[in-house]
């Protein structure tokens, strides 16, 4: 079973039908909506600040999240994916959303709706990223627009699916 924690007299919330990865751990002022995955060896450390995520979102293997003390927060919406070995940090990630694997997401950056990180990209501090929109490099910077439909579908597809996998860990 996943380390859930209360620290400093929050408790984490989770949704209905979210599935944890048993070393997942979820710490203190974290809200999980419905239909969500949280995988293996992923921390989301809600002990200094709030962490709130949507539905249906995919939080993969070995992702950390975390905020700055009184000063930032995580919000991600609803159907976002984030890929293994991503970091947030005091980050907001708009609905529809792609984070590609190993990329960084810090403070106060929004990642706007739709709008897909590319794989190992670091996205700095206040950055604002235009829905819809690829970013991708060290640090990352706008690459081109995608068809909003094409992402959303897309992004909707690889969320759907990972509520399909965490349900075959359910069953067991």
């Amino acid at each position: 079973m996943a380390l859930i924690k209360e620290v400093r007299g929050f408790t984490p919330e989770i949704g209905k039908n979210t599935y944890l990865a048993e070393n997942a751990t979820i710490i203190g002022d974290v809200v999980i909506g419905n239909d969500c995955s949280i995988w293996f060896s992923t921390v989301l450390r809600g002990d200094v600040n709030s962490i709130r995520i949507g539905d249906r979102v995919n939080i993969q293997d070995g992702s950390v999240l975390h905020t700055l003390y009184q000063k930032s927060v995580v919000e991600i919406g609803d159907d976002v994916s984030v890929g293994h070995n991503v970091v947030i940090h005091g980050a907001k990630i708009e609905n529809g959303a792609l984070i590609g694997m190993g990329a960084i997401v810090l403070d106060h950056a929004v990642i706007g709706e739709g709008a897909i990180i590319a794989a190992g990209s670091v996205v700095l501090s206040g950055t604002q990223v235009e829905p819809g929109s690829i970013y991708a490099g060290v640090p990352a910077k706008f690459v081109k627009k995608v068809d909003p439909e094409q992402a959303k579908e897309m992004n909707q597809k690889i969320a759907k699916n990972y509520l399909m996998y965490s349900g075959w860990f359910k069953e067991e």
